[in-house]
């Protein structure tokens, strides 16, 4: 997915708001006087895509062959892995896609071409009929101006601003009008994206992850604020990688896969009864709520489609346990009906039938650490806060907390609880006000950061980089070249990432470069902060497998902290939830969320998005 342009894009949309109708008709008839189409009554359909292919300089082909319809009122969530092209089917609904890119086929943004339209033309297009909620609000919104002042431009008036806010479900939304997005939390400011993006009541609202980087409970306030804001005219396309969060929000899901439509269908009916391997698969391989915990989760074998070397037949044929050599590597599978509402591109869907769901875990853990009393971390009467007299804030408030040796700790609460600033203390990037922090014997702790593409320096190669923490053993050369080598085996990755550097690498590969270069002197500690949250649905068992393989070889401990109580469970021997800078329970994982006795432990629980359960 070409996500950084979706960040500059969104700046792009952001200063482009829709506007009230009558500011509309006179920029219309100021800008674009000769083009009545932009003002033409509205269409069936919100959207409307036929045949649509996107290609970038590179070969990179992203889209290739993409129809799609969405109704008036509906809620389409488009599922797949990272680069399937949900992120660009969505920029080119908006007309936002780069000059560079190379287009073909319509996307009619009711009734409007943003594909064949002139500038003009989709500015004004936007601005009377769509609105958009990305990833990142902070990329959107403007850090120097007030939030009540950004609805406005969006909304028209301060009041309508205010009441806007209000829907979106901000709390004292009078008072919030004053500040400015960095006073807001995450949660707050995707509400304030919410509201500008219905301001107007557009025909169509693009969601792009809006809920990936927030923690589960707000996710869950978000995803019921979806639900609550849909109505007979706006309609929504949510794009997600999470299909649990599609089944709470969509009426009917589009899988994409290689850029082009895997499956679609109503959402019930596709995710309960999938008919392509595909999507079967991410339906086996995510993690949830009740995911066994003694066993690797189910993984995709292989990588996902090159969009540069796109083959001849069907994309998924490499990964899928049901392709035959002669009909799926030769043919390009088409979109057929397989009912009224519901179609399928897989050449063999007839022959595999119920077989689809197929898909078991390739390993075996291997033996656990012993049990040890042996502490490797330990920490007692912790304390930090942030801030001058005036602004004091109490980030963590005199916890305790030990790791042993061999087991793995899941430290887990909402956004702001007090969580990462305590892992960074155990591993010494941040000094405690008071209390002491204590590690056993081993080598020092290492950390595994959420963004792994960041934490990579760009100039350097990886075998440099994990080469770095072996000179300080004296090591020669050509052992520490040996051991770049072993590690990189060890996470699953050839010897030949050792001479790639980071932006050559997939999601995935960063994310295992990362824990190598953790582990490449194995810790006696290895702190994860939140190393999943941002992953796609196959990418994120894999990595959790990975770390709960390498604790076991290792024999190293491991904190863990997520606010996700699913990831949690499955990583994690014991577990500790944070509230407010404090430790409100701990005990053994299977225990405490079997029977979680303090009230923040059961909203964590009650948010996890899982199949058994589906709001209305």
């Amino acid at each position: 997915m070409l996500r950084p342009q979706a960040l500059v894009l969104a700046n792009r949309l952001a200063l482009d708001p829709p506007q009230p109708l009558s500011i509309a008709r006179r920029t219309a008839a100021r800008t674009v006087a000769s083009d009545a189409s932009v003002l033409r009554a509205p269409s069936a359909n919100a959207l409307e895509v036929r045949d649509l292919h996107v290609s970038f300089p590179g070969g990179v082909d992203a889209l290739r062959g993409v129809d799609l319809t969405v109704g008036r009122g509906e809620v389409v969530g488009l599922v797949g892995e990272s680069g399937s092209g949900k992120t660009v089917l969505g920029l080119a609904a908006l007309g936002l896609l780069p000059p560079k890119a190379i287009v073909t086929g319509t996307a009619r943004l009711a009734g409007i071409d943003m594909v064949g339209a002139d500038d003009a033309v989709r500015r004004q297009a936007r601005r009377r009929h769509a609105g958009a909620v990305f990833q990142d609000p902070m990329t959107s919104l403007n850090p120097t101006m007030r939030v009540g002042r950004q609805v406005a431009e969006a909304a028209g008036s301060l009041d309508v601003a205010i009441d806007l806010l209000d829907r979106a479900g901000i709390p004292d939304p009078k008072r919030r009008i004053r500040q400015y997005p960095h006073e807001l939390s995450g949660g707050l400011r995707q509400r304030v994206m919410i509201a500008m993006a219905i301001a107007g009541s557009p025909d169509l609202v693009v969601a792009d992850e809006p809920t990936t980087a927030l923690d589960v409970t707000v996710q869950a306030q978000i995803l019921a604020l979806f639900r609550e804001l849909r109505d007979a005219t706006t309609s929504f396309v949510f794009v997600t990688h999470d299909l649990a969060v599609a089944r709470e929000v969509a009426d009917r899901v589009v899988v994409l896969y290689g850029g082009r439509v895997a499956e679609t269908g109503p959402t019930e009916q596709v995710l309960s009864a999938p008919a392509h391997p595909y999507t079967a698969a991410l339906l086996v391989a995510r993690l949830g709520a009740h995911s066994r915990s003694d066993v690797p989760l189910p993984t995709l074998p292989g990588e996902p489609p090159d969009p540069r070397n796109p083959l001849a037949g069907c994309a998924f044929a490499p990964r899928c346990t049901h392709a035959n050599a002669t009909t799926c590597v030769g043919e390009l599978p088409q979109l057929e009906h397989i009912s009224i509402a519901r179609s399928v591109a897989c050449v063999r869907r007839t022959e595999i039938g119920a077989h689809v769901t197929e898909l078991r875990s390739a390993e075996n853990w291997p033996a656990e650490p012993p049990r040890t009393s042996e502490l490797a971390l330990q920490m007692r009467g912790v304390t930090k806060a942030f801030g001058g007299i005036r602004s004091r804030r109490v980030a963590v408030d005199a916890i305790d907390l030990d790791v042993r040796k061999g087991s793995c700790l899941a430290l887990v609460g909402e956004s702001g609880c007090g969580k990462t600033t305590t892992l960074r203390m155990a591993v010494g990037l941040e000094t405690p006000d008071s209390g002491t922090v204590k590690h056993g014997q081993g080598n020092p702790p290492q950390l595994v950061f959420q963004d792994a593409g960041a934490s990579l320096t760009p100039w350097m190669r990886i075998g440099d980089l994990m080469e770095e923490p072996l000179r300080n053993y004296g090591l020669p050369a050509k052992e520490r070249a040996a051991r770049v080598h072993e590690t990189l085996a060890l996470v699953g990755l050839p010897d030949a990432i050792a001479d790639a550097r980071g932006a050559e690498l997939s999601g995935g590969q960063r994310q295992r470069v990362a824990l190598a270069r953790a582990v490449v002197v194995p810790p006696a500690l290895l702190a994860c902060d939140e190393p999943i949250s941002a992953l796609d649905v196959s990418l994120a068992a894999v990595v959790l497998n990975l770390l709960g393989r390498l604790r076991r070889e290792l024999g190293m401990a491991m904190l863990f902290v997520t606010h996700d109580l699913a990831a949690a469970r499955f990583i994690s021997d014991e577990i500790a939830v944070m509230s407010d800078g404090v430790v409100v329970e701990r005990g053994v994982t299977d225990e405490v969320l079997a029977a979680p006795a303090h009230e923040v432990t059961q909203v964590l629980l009650a948010a996890v998005p899982d199949f058994s359960k589906r709001a209305g």
